[in-house]
């Protein structure tokens, strides 16, 4: 794309060679802080879950919504932002939708209705929707392929992991004033990232052809809404019932109905064919027992430790920081490691020590010591998320240039999407528990099982990335079986 704006330090894209200008350094920042709302916004509200609860007096399975609709919003339209960008203009989409995201987040701090709390979370999803692939494809067309793109690009990894690092800190001094604050707090930085993206960002050219494809966006959206208040509300409603059974009925024919548009649409939100790709579904499934396994447990931590056993917002903040810390610092490591190691043994090992951290939080107690219970599963934990980077890398590989965005989103919306119906599935065997006490005892006993079913699907995918050895062990005997005969012949 070309930019209509005639100033040069803008309209071209820079290379290793060429100087980095101030204005360049500018909306590299811009985009970068933009990143990093996305993943203080979700962390913070993790842990401002129960001041909220009890606020407002909401349930378990009310308070997921506020983390499943940012990321059903999220990952529902996040194919569909791309595209728009592409169709629309970059600035022009990332703009818009960065102040959607500010009105939004004004609004969940004035507004005391649950229905009215989720919907503003949803809306901030969409917006992030939009945001977070515009401000990757501005980033790709302004640094040139190379070490200038690889420099840039990390450093807005960097920003991504450190927003939900400092999100664990923020939520927990926000808290301590109220929790409106964690919805206030992004509305300021979002405004002045506004201004200076309005500035900074340069302008560029719609495409010249191609088209939406909105029924597809709106049949799997729908699908994936309906999908998770379905699994949230059978408890209440009875697994066997007939509303819980049309539901899940509905769920599948929404889909169903979005895979028969995409074979027939002229310009599909998803070709079909590149699901087939085993590097992409295997990292789907992946990253989706990584966010779904740690958003379930985080989940459940925080109301336990919280609610149950009376620690403060910034206590618990603390106790989960370091695997932010370890999200970051993976930044600087992961393409060493990949380099070195490929992205399979780095994905299977980070996956399997995850799982382990999970297993070894069941160690909960009703005291539990920090240093000899908490602490290691945490390091554990974050030490899982030292796979992130891989995984992302497994998705793109062996694709076309042409589709390496539609991978990147394919993987996304897996993580967005998956980490929500998880969730979902979590909140429904904790409310479906039997025990219905307040002791802190009681409490743990109600929520053990979700704990295990977050180590289950952990445990599950690391086995689906083991499953990447198969193939080259059955290569390697298909390969030494015709060399035998070759020999023998």
């Amino acid at each position: 794309m070309t930019s209509t704006d005639t100033r040069p330090a803008v309209s071209t894209a820079a290379d290793s060679s060429t100087q980095w200008t101030p204005r360049l350094w500018g909306m590299l920042i811009t985009l970068c802080i933009v990143l990093f709302l996305d993943g203080l916004d979700v962390s913070m509200i993790g842990v401002a879950l129960p001041s909220i609860g009890t606020e407002l007096h909401l349930g378990t399975s009310t308070l997921q919504w506020l983390v499943s609709g940012y990321v059903l919003g999220y990952g529902g339209l996040l194919l569909l932002g791309g595209r728009t960008a592409d169709l629309l203009g970059r600035r022009k989409v990332f703009l818009i939708a960065l102040a959607v995201f500010a009105i939004a987040s004004l609004g969940g701090g004035l507004v005391s209705s649950a229905a009215l709390l989720i919907l503003t979370r949803f809306v901030k999803g969409l917006a992030a929707a939009f945001t977070a692939p515009t401000g990757l494809s501005i980033i790709t067309t302004n640094f040139a392929e190379g070490p200038a793109r690889n420099k840039a690009l990390s450093i807005y990894t960097v920003f991504g992991a450190g927003g939900y690092s400092m999100g664990l800190l923020f939520g927990g001094l926000m808290t301590g004033f109220g929790w409106r604050w964690t919805f206030l707090l992004p509305f300021p930085i979002a405004i002045a990232a506004l201004i200076a993206a309005f500035y900074l960002v340069p302008k560029d050219k719609p495409a010249e052809e191609g088209g939406h494809d909105l029924l597809g966006a709106l049949l799997s959206t729908a699908g994936m809404l309906l999908l998770v208040y379905t699994v949230v509300s059978a408890p209440q409603a009875g697994w066997a019932s007939a509303r819980t059974v049309l539901s899940f009925v509905a769920a599948a024919a929404l889909f169903a109905g979005f895979v028969v548009v995409e074979k027939r649409v002229r310009y599909p939100l998803v070709r079909l064919g590149i699901l087939k790709k085993p590097t992409l579904w295997r990292a789907s499934l992946a990253i989706i027992a990584v966010a779904g396994s740690f958003f379930s447990w985080q989940f459940i931590t925080t109301l336990y430790l919280q609610d149950t056993l009376g620690w403060t917002p910034l206590h618990l903040s603390l106790a989960l920081l370091p695997v932010g810390v370890l999200v970051v610092a993976s930044a600087f490591i992961s393409d060493k490691l990949v380099d070195r190691f490929g992205t399979g043994p780095i994905i299977a090992v980070t996956m399997v020590i995850m799982a382990l951290g999970y297993l070894m939080y069941l160690r909960l107690d009703t005291s539990p010591a920090y240093l000899t219970v908490l602490l290691p599963a945490v390091l554990l934990v974050g030490i899982g998320w030292v796979g992130f980077p891989a995984i992302n890398i497994q998705a793109t590989s062996g694709i076309d240039d042409d589709e390496q965005g539609l991978a990147a989103g394919v993987l996304q919306t897996s993580m967005q999407v998956g980490a929500a119906i998880v969730l979902a599935v979590t909140t429904a065997i904790i409310s479906s528990g039997s025990h219905t006490g307040t002791s802190p005892a009681e409490a743990l006993d109600n929520y053990r099982p979700g704990l295990q079913f977050a180590a289950g699907v952990a445990i599950v995918g690391a086995l689906v990335a083991l499953t990447a050895f198969l193939p080259k062990r059955r290569a390697r005997k298909a390969a030494a079986e015709e060399a035998e005969v070759a020999l023998v012949g």
